[in-house]
């Protein structure tokens, strides 16, 4: 029987595991090639996750298809509390099965779990459809920030307040069960 190749099928969402580095670059060159120039800076946390994201208490997220890394992102720690999400994409052949919503809610549940209170990100506006997807799942657009971005192209600055489950609580007037 053969598969749809427009169904999601089999997903596994996940944290980075060894051996993902090479699928992490390849994704990210891809896209941003395609639409940018790669700067130092994306060779920097490309050619090194482990250095410039793991071993800073960030983390990496993963969307895997029958097998196949087809999707990442990073979380980064920029501050105590604070995460940026960057170096999001999927695969050109899996867009369109809505596993960059499921993947940026995956990376959104690690924040939360990292015990993150913010996430920050910066993008452009030839990004479109993903800054559409990050003000659907709560993002809002703030100013650019004092210090320069270390990216050319960021023109797009955006931010996520995660509320605790203790705030919940308070919210709500009842414990989460």
């Amino acid at each position: 029987m053969r598969r749809n190749p427009k169904t999601v099928d089999e997903l596994l969402l996940r944290t980075f595991r060894p051996g993902d580095e090479d699928a992490f670059r390849l994704l990210n060159e891809a896209w941003i090639s395609q639409h940018f120039a790669l700067e130092p800076a994306d060779r920097e946390v490309l050619d090194d996750p482990r250095a410039h994201i793991l071993s800073r208490g960030g983390q990496v997220c993963i969307a895997e298809q029958r097998g196949e890394v087809v999707g990442c992102c990073a979380l980064i720690a920029i501050a105590p509390g604070e995460l940026e999400l960057a170096k999001m994409t999927v695969a050109e052949s899996a867009r369109g099965l809505g596993i960059g919503r499921k993947l940026l809610r995956f990376a959104i549940g690690v924040a939360r779990q990292m015990g993150a209170h913010r996430v920050y990100l910066e993008s452009n506006t030839r990004a479109e459809a993903a800054i559409h997807l990050y003000e659907q799942l709560g993002f809002r657009r703030i100013a650019a920030p004092e210090h320069p971005s270390k990216y050319e192209r960021a023109n797009v600055f955006m931010e996520l307040a995660l509320v605790s489950d203790r705030e919940l609580v308070r919210i709500s007037g009842s414990p989460r069960r």
